[in-house]
């Protein structure tokens, strides 16, 4: 059953409505994601969304690192930001033809390196993520742990790209497996594609015309 996965950890920018919109535009436009579970530490209440608690109390962008736990999905997982839009057809995330299993979006800033913004795998594929990381958590999180690294911001796809690259794993990206399906919001233009990304301080709530439509469905 393909599942795609949310975070939403308490405390930030993000609510119930971010979830609410995202499971909104998966329905409309990734149909074929039968399951969406949000695994939060908040009382989250939305039709359509399964929520699964989080076991830690890690900080932030952190708390994806609770995506990759034993036993969370069969079959296709895909880890989703909040901040995603659905704006067109977008079943090839699960539906790999060109390269199954495991897929991600390549950063935008840092080329060949992966962003958990989309990340795509099977089952427990990547359970080891999590389990190496619950172990040490204090010394993932510390900037320096993975090594030298272009990131400026060091986050958990830091930690993810560095984990996976010491096991010999390198994702497709989704960019060269499906071209045209991700997009990067700009706000100088109206027509965007089918999933649209967000970089920097713009977000789906300050978007302007069709991907903020998009995103309220109105």
């Amino acid at each position: 059953m393909p599942t795609l996965i949310t975070v939403l950890k308490g405390g930030g920018r993000y609510d119930a409505t971010w979830v609410e919109r995202l499971a909104r535009g998966v329905r409309r436009h990734a149909p074929v994601f039968e399951r969406i579970v949000c695994l939060t530490d908040l009382p989250l209440t939305v039709q359509g969304v399964e929520r699964v608690p989080l076991r830690h109390d890690w900080p932030a962008w952190w708390a994806k690192m609770e995506a990759f736990r034993p036993g969370l999905a069969e079959g296709t997982a895909l880890l989703c930001d909040l901040d995603t839009v659905f704006n067109g057809s977008a079943n090839a995330l699960a539906i790999p033809l060109a390269a199954p299993g495991l897929a991600a979006m390549e950063d935008y800033f840092h080329k060949g390196r992966l962003s958990s913004a989309l990340l795509r795998w099977d089952g427990d594929a990547l359970a080891g993520l999590y389990v190496r990381f619950a172990a040490e958590p204090e010394r993932w999180m510390t900037a320096g742990s993975c090594g030298p690294v272009p990131n400026a911001v060091h986050g958990d796809q830091v930690v993810i790209d560095h984990l996976l690259r010491r096991d010999g794993l390198r994702p497709r990206f989704f960019q060269a497996i499906a071209p045209g399906l991700l997009d990067f919001y700009d706000p100088r233009r109206d027509v965007h594609g089918p999933v649209v990304i967000f970089i920097g301080e713009s977000k789906p709530d300050t978007a302007r015309g069709s991907v903020h439509a998009a995103w309220t469905g109105t």
